[in-house]
């Protein structure tokens, strides 16, 4: 899996929709967020960064997740998606081609409207975790996350809702889930439908 494979699925999508499950329409008193699905190449594979959220944090203690975060006031979602990944992994702004958005989707516990952005980077970034809010940065291959017994998918039932998938990517050292799971998923069925 390439980066020019990624950009040719981003390119293809066009306008995402949202994601079509009873739980992802926002509440009224749901805050807006971003995050940012940045992806670089190195040998010939395309890899995602993420990150272990700090155990101090109020919620999401310890999830992996991409960066981002809540919005700021006068603040749009792309701004706040590349700025929330300065601050939490010192990814320079100037260096991310943004080539697309996932489906918007709301969160459950956190009650989000989640804007996700994918963008993509010429090189390995140096990443520098901001202890405050990340405990770890890292990266992993798609093809890795496509890998057979790496992921799974469960069904869940919230509020009288009907049941609906919850994705889990295994990972040796963590288990990717929630909201970032379902981003995930939904970034590598277009990558690998193109």
């Amino acid at each position: 899996m390439t980066l020019e494979r990624v950009r040719a699925a981003m390119a293809k999508e066009g306008p995402s929709e949202p994601w079509p499950w009873p739980a992802a329409e926002p509440a009224g008193d749901s805050s807006q967020a971003a995050v940012l699905a940045a992806l670089f190449e190195e040998d010939g594979e395309a890899r995602v960064i993420l990150t272990r959220r700090a155990a101090h944090l109020r919620s999401h203690t310890g999830e992996v997740s991409f960066p981002g975060g809540r919005l700021d006031e006068d603040e749009d979602a792309l701004s706040a998606a590349l700025r929330e990944a300065t601050e939490e992994i010192g990814l320079d702004p100037s260096t991310v081609q943004i080539v697309g958005e996932l489906s918007p989707l709301a969160t459950v516990g956190s009650r989000a409207a989640i804007t996700p952005f994918v963008g993509v980077l010429l090189t390995r970034p140096e990443l520098k975790p901001n202890p405050d809010e990340v405990e770890l940065a890292f990266d992993v291959s798609l093809a890795e996350l496509m890998a057979g017994g790496v992921f799974r998918e469960e069904r869940w039932q919230w509020n009288g809702q009907p049941d609906r998938p919850m994705y889990f990517f295994d990972l040796p050292d963590d288990t990717i889930w929630g909201a970032t799971a379902r981003m995930l998923y939904e970034l590598l069925e277009l990558v690998a439908l193109t």
